[in-house]
């Protein structure tokens, strides 16, 4: 009996890894992959860096692994991610499409949409608010300074105790983001809140995790109780707090006085509906999805770098006493730092972008996928292949950088202690290049540098 179900489980899994699709002529190579597993038990997902990095010791910096079923193409080192990035960057403009992306977004959004004329109209309008509510401006940074002075204050009153600093800095950030989003900021102490802010958060890892990708190749596992469950009942927590407030808009919109992105997107909505009937491209799932890749995006990325740059500091205080003495100097007698100031700190800046480099805070990048097939490096890489850039083999190559595995911020400075651009920096990967690309990552240095370096001068 055991051995008839032993041979029928073999057969099984014969037929499965027979009919799995073949590579075509020309794609890159790689490791060897399991039956059914591809080379999921090859890799560490806490930590995919070294085994990405070894694989990569074999196979050169464009090579192929299977997540389950689904084949991936990794690209390494500065030239080949440009090539992604910059040189084809039309070409590889897609998202990579899988459960777990539908789970969360349904698809649609900012983020992980598919590259088509809803993503542009999407990325167009987003844009075009955002601007008018003030990112990348003056009214921007004055959010900015509201909102740094509550959380200077909830540093100060937690100076004499330990603390977690990632809950106040998580909600400082997510303030400034809902300010123009949600048109309101959330009290530090507001438990409903931060119970949402946990759960974005776990689910960040959750869906870079082990039992995501195994989800992502195994759709069947759904109704097993796996830890991926945990990825679906957060969504349907964080979805229903954004539709109640979608509906308080709703219930409040004033027609053409819109205090916000989500007013700014029912009035689209409506005109979008009187124009275009059934043919539209803007709805409420798509109002949902934008909003959730604005707050969830924004708030995590900029997090993370606030509490790298503090770490950093503890651990360096002769660079934390450089940066205050820089910043002393600049100050004066203003009542506060401001984004224009940055030209005349040098130092300041290049501490910044050192944390950003060597902390390297999204290693891996957004993923993409080719919207047409397309050759990389001489190979052939079919349409919707899933394109993971590693932008760590970037941040630590010591053809680029004169202290590739050392936090320096001499990286970023000439022997005149001036601030020097390399092309090697590529601290997101959402589009180098491109005009959307640009503006946010402008905008969220700004919120960076304002936000770290008046905690500095006040603490």
């Amino acid at each position: 009996m055991e051995l008839g179900i032993a041979l029928l489980l073999g057969l099984v899994i014969l037929v499965i890894f027979c009919c799995k699709k073949q590579q075509p002529v020309g794609f890159p190579p790689g490791p060897a992959a399991m039956p059914v597993l591809g080379n999921i038990l090859q890799m560490d997902f806490s930590n995919p860096l070294k085994d990405l990095q070894k694989f990569s010791e074999v196979y050169g910096p464009v090579y192929s692994i299977y997540l389950g079923f689904t084949p991936a193409v990794v690209v390494r080192g500065l030239k080949s991610i440009k090539e992604v990035l910059v040189n084809k960057g039309t070409d590889f403009a897609g998202r990579p499409q899988n459960r777990i992306t539908d789970v969360i977004s349904k698809s649609k959004g900012l983020v992980v949409a598919p590259y088509g004329q809803a993503w542009k109209e999407h990325r167009r309008f987003t844009l075009s608010t955002l601007r008018s509510f003030g990112l990348g401006k003056k009214s921007m940074e004055d959010r900015i300074q509201e909102e740094n002075m509550h959380l200077i204050q909830a540093f100060k009153n937690s100076k004499d105790v330990l603390f977690d600093p990632h809950f106040v800095l998580e909600n400082a950030v997510s303030n400034i983001i809902c300010s123009i989003v949600f048109g309101r900021r959330y009290d530090y102490n507001d438990t409903s809140f931060q119970n949402i802010l946990n759960l974005v958060h776990e689910n960040m890892k959750l869906a870079t995790g082990f039992w995501a990708q195994l989800y992502n190749a195994f759709g069947f596992i759904q109704f097993l109780p796996l830890p991926h469950k945990k990825i679906f009942q957060n969504v349907d927590v964080v979805f229903a707090f954004l539709g109640k407030v979608v509906e308080e808009h709703k219930e409040t919109l004033l027609p053409g006085e819109p205090r916000d992105y989500i007013d700014c997107y029912l009035e689209e909505l409506k005109k979008k509906q009187e124009e275009d009937g059934n043919k539209m491209t803007f709805d409420e799932e798509n109002l949902f999805s934008c909003v959730a890749d604005l707050f969830v995006a924004g708030t995590e990325t900029t997090t993370s770098s606030l509490e790298w740059c503090l770490l950093y500091m503890l651990k360096f205080p002769e660079i934390q006493e450089k940066c205050h003495e820089e910043i002393d100097r600049v100050f004066g007698n203003k009542n506060c730092l401001e984004y224009e100031d940055r030209e005349r700190m040098p130092y300041t800046q290049a501490v910044l972008q050192e944390v950003q480099r060597h902390a390297s805070v999204v290693p891996l990048g957004v993923s993409h996928s080719p919207i047409r097939d397309v050759h990389l490096n001489g190979f052939f890489i079919p349409k919707g292949t899933v394109i993971i850039t590693d932008l760590s083999s970037v941040h630590y190559d010591k053809t680029h950088w004169k202290y590739p595995h050392e936090f320096n911020p001499e990286n970023f400075l000439n022997e005149n202690g001036e601030l020097i651009k390399t092309e090697a920096f590529l601290p997101f990967s959402a589009g180098i290049g491109t005009q959307f690309y640009i503006f946010s990552v402008c905008a969220f240095n700004a919120l960076i540098f304002l936000l770290h370096m008046n905690l500095v001068k006040n603490l």
